[in-house]
C-alpha cells in the first residue's frame, strides 16, 4: 500500500496545475475543477483508509526519491501514514470539500475568483504533503508552501491597506516558526548522523541510546519543535497572529485559521512525541505554554467585539488545552479533540456572517443583559485590571514588536547611508579579502580562522537587517538580498569537507533567481517612475505579469522549494558543526529575516492601495 501514498500529492497537484490553465472568466469551470480534486481525494482517502484498518493498519512507509547525495549526507524525500495522517487527512480533505463548494457562491463575480481556488489547491498540495511527510526535511517542502498559500490568502483583496499589512505579519511569524524548524533538522543531523525519518523515532531502544549520551542536544531539538509548533499554532507568545489572518474571505479563514493552518503545530508535536515523550522537563515546558496561552486567549475572547476574533481567540485557547494532552501523552484524546475543534470552528466561522445580522436585530428587540458572570465574582480592581489587559490583548503585538521588529528596524537603519554604488564599492574590496582569507587560512592564527565563520554570517546578517529596513529603493533591497547569501557561503566554506559543487548548487538557484528579479525591477523601472518602498505601490493591477515573475524570483533567492537553493541550505546546515551553536543561529536567521525581507519587498511594490490616483483607493480601515 506504500506506492498509493504518493496519489494523495498526485490529485491536488494535478488539480491545481489545471486551475492554472483555465481562463479567469470561466467561473464554473474553476470551481468545478477545485471540487472535483478535492472530492477524488476524499473518496480516495476514505477507500485507502478502510482498507489500511481492516488489513494490519501498521504504519506505513515511503522512500519517494533521493535529490542529492554526498559521502556525509543524503537529501531524499521520505513519506509515511499511520492514525496521525489519516485523521489529519480526513479532516483537511472533508473541509477543504465543504469550503470549496461554498466557495462557489460567496465568491461569484469577485474579481480574484480564480486567484482564490488557485491558492486554495496550492494549500491543499502544501497540506497533504506535510502531513504525509516521512521526516524533516519533506516536512519543510510542506510548511512553507502553506506558509506562502496563507500570505497570498490574507492579502486576497489586495487593493486595501489592512490585509496586505496583516498578511506580511502572520508571515512573519510563520518565518520565526521556521527558525524552530531549521535548528531541529540541523541538530537531528549531528544527533543521528544521518537524515531521520519519523517511522525511526518510534524505535524507543534508538532513541533512548542516541539521548543518553547527548541530553543537551536531545533538549535542543525538542525545545526548537515547540517553538516552530507555537508559532503554527498561535500560542504565546505568538498568539496575536491568528485574529490578523482573519482579514482574508470568510471560507479561507474558516478553512485555513479555523480548521487546518492553525493545527499544524499540534501535528508536529504529535510526530516528533516519541522523540521528547521521555524528557519530562521539556513536557512540562509545553504543558505550560499551553496552560497559559489557554487562560489568556479565554480572557481576550471574552471582551472581542469582532466575531471572527472572538472565534479566534476561542480556538487558540482550545488548541492551548489539546497542547496539555498532548504533554501529558493522550494523544487519542487530542485527536479527537483537534478534530473536534477544527469542524467547530469551520462551521462557526463560516455561519459568523448570518449570525452577526441575527445579533444586530436581537440587540435591538431582545436583548437582556446577563446578571451573573464569572468575572463578578472577583475583587473589582482585579476584575477592571484583567479587563483592561484583554482589552489590549495583553500587548502581545507590541511585545514582539519590540522585541523582534523594533531592533531590526534601529540596526538597518543605521546604514541609511548606503547608496547602490557605495554599495558595490564596499562589498567588492570586502569580500575579497574574506576570499583571501579562505585560501590562506592555514597561514593564518587559528584563534582567527575559528571566529571568522561566525564574523562573516554576522556581515551578512546585518546587511539583511539592511534589507528588511528599506525604504528607498527597490535595487538596493535586492541586491542586499543576494549579498547576504554570498557571506554566508564564504562563512560555510571554512568548514572542513565543504566541496564547491555543493556550494554552487546553493549559489546557482541564488544567481539564476537573483537575475530574473533584477531584469523585472529594471523593466518595472523603464514604466514606472514611482518605486519608493516609502508606501504601498499596488503595481501588480497594471503588471500582473511583472508581480507574478518577480514573485517567483524572490521564492527562489529566499530558498523555496522551487529550486536547487532548498537543497543547498540543507547542504550547508550539515557542514555546522555541532558545537558551532552561534553559527548555526546566525545562518538561519539570516535565511529567515531575508524571506521577511523579501515578501515585503513585494507587497511594496506590487500590492495595497494604487499609488496612481485614477485607480480605487480605500482607506486604511477599510
Amino acid at each position: 500500500m506504500n506506492y498509493y501514498l504518493q496519489f494523495f500529492l498526485i490529485i491536488p497537484l494535478f488539480g491545481f496545475i489545471i486551475s492554472l490553465l483555465i481562463p479567469d472568466k470561466q467561473e464554473r469551470l474553476i470551481s468545478w475543477t477545485a471540487f472535483t480534486t478535492v472530492l477524488l481525494q476524499l473518496l480516495g482517502l476514505i477507500v485507502f483508509t478502510t482498507i489500511w484498518i481492516f488489513e494490519d493498519h501498521a504504519g506505513l512507509n515511503l522512500k519517494e526519491a533521493t535529490l542529492m547525495k554526498t559521502p556525509h549526507y543524503e537529501f531524499f524525500i521520505d513519506f509515511c501514514f499511520d492514525k496521525i495522517s489519516a485523521v489529519y487527512l480526513f479532516i483537511g480533505s472533508l473541509l477543504t470539500f465543504m469550503v470549496t463548494t461554498y466557495s462557489r457562491y460567496y465568491l461569484h463575480r469577485e474579481k480574484g475568483y480564480k486567484r482564490f481556488f488557485n491558492t486554495v489547491l496550492f494549500f491543499f498540495f502544501g497540506y497533504n504533503l506535510a502531513i504525509l511527510s516521512g521526516n524533516f526535511e519533506t516536512l519543510f517542502v510542506g510548511w512553507e508552501i502553506i506558509g506562502l498559500s496563507s500570505f497570498l490568502l490574507i492579502a486576497f483583496y489586495r487593493e486595501r491597506y489592512l490585509p496586505v499589512k496583516n498578511a506580511i505579519k502572520v508571515f512573519s511569524i510563520y518565518r520565526i516558526g521556521d527558525i524552530g524548524i531549521i535548528l531541529a533538522m540541523w541538530a537531528s543531523h549531528h544527533l543521528w548522523h544521518e537524515n531521520i525519518t519519523f517511522m525511526k523515532l518510534n524505535n524507543y531502544e534508538l532513541v533512548h541510546e542516541h539521548l543518553q549520551s547527548h541530553t543537551f542536544i536531545g533538549v535542543f531539538i525538542s525545545l526548537a519543535i515547540a517553538i516552530a509548533a507555537a508559532a503554527k499554532s498561535a500560542q504565546l507568545p505568538f498568539s496575536s497572529w491568528l485574529p490578523r489572518a482573519m482579514e482574508g474571505p470568510t471560507p479561507s479563514s474558516a478553512i485555513f485559521y479555523g480548521s487546518l493552518s492553525v493545527h499544524l503545530g499540534l501535528f508536529l508535536m504529535l510526530r516528533t512525541f516519541p522523540f521528547w515523550e521521555h524528557q519530562t522537563s521539556v513536557r512540562i515546558a509545553i504543558a505550560l505554554m499551553g496552560l497559559t496561552t489557554s487562560i489568556m486567549a479565554t480572557l481576550i475572547a471574552r471582551v472581542q467585539s469582532s466575531v471572527k476574533s472572538q472565534i479566534a481567540y476561542s480556538s487558540i485557547s482550545q488548541i492551548g488545552l489539546i497542547f496539555i494532552e498532548i504533554a501529558a501523552g493522550f494523544d487519542n484524546l487530542a485527536l479527537i479533540h483537534i478534530m473536534g475543534n477544527a469542524f467547530l470552528r469551520t462551521y462557526q466561522l463560516l455561519v459568523s456572517p448570518s449570525v452577526v445580522s441575527y445579533m444586530i436585530r436581537e440587540q435591538f428587540y431582545t436583548l437582556v443583559a446577563k446578571n451573573k458572570a464569572i468575572e463578578y465574582s472577583l475583587p473589582k480592581k482585579l476584575e477592571n485590571t484583567l479587563y483592561l489587559l484583554s482589552l489590549k490583548e495583553f500587548k502581545l503585538e507590541a511585545f514582539m514588536d519590540r522585541l523582534i521588529w523594533l531592533p531590526l528596524k534601529i540596526i538597518g537603519r543605521k546604514f541609511n547611508f548606503l547608496t547602490l554604488k557605495l554599495l558595490y564599492a564596499l562589498f567588492v574590496p570586502f569580500y575579497l579579502l574574506g576570499l583571501v582569507c579562505f585560501f590562506y587560512r592555514s597561514s593564518l592564527p587559528k584563534p582567527v580562522v575559528n571566529v571568522l565563520p561566525e564574523i562573516f554570517a554576522t556581515v551578512g546578517l546585518v546587511l539583511i537587517f539592511k534589507a528588511y529596513s528599506e525604504r528607498k529603493s527597490p535595487f538596493i533591497a535586492w541586491v542586499l538580498l543576494l549579498i547576504n547569501y554570498c557571506w554566508i557561503s564564504l562563512a560555510i566554506s571554512f568548514n572542513e569537507e565543504v566541496a564547491w559543487q555543493e556550494l554552487a548548487v546553493y549559489l546557482s538557484g541564488i544567481l539564476i533567481s537573483g537575475v530574473v528579479g533584477y531584469i523585472a525591477l529594471l523593466r518595472l523601472k523603464a514604466m514606472e517612475s514611482n518605486l519608493n518602498l516609502n508606501q504601498h505601490l499596488g503595481h501588480a493591477y497594471e503588471h500582473p505579469k511583472f508581480a507574478f515573475f518577480f514573485l517567483i524570483a524572490l521564492l527562489g533567492v529566499t530558498g523555496f522549494p522551487i529550486t536547487s537553493t532548498f537543497v543547498g541550505e540543507d547542504l550547508i546546515f550539515s557542514h555546522i558543526q555541532s558545537d558551532q551553536i552561534l553559527l548555526a543561529v546566525l545562518v538561519s536567521v539570516s535565511f529567515i529575516v531575508a524571506g521577511i525581507a523579501g515578501i515585503r519587498l513585494y507587497a511594496r511594490l506590487f500590492l495595497g492601495p494604487h499609488c496612481k490616483s485614477y485607480h480605487e483607493m480605500p482607506y486604511h480601515t477599510s
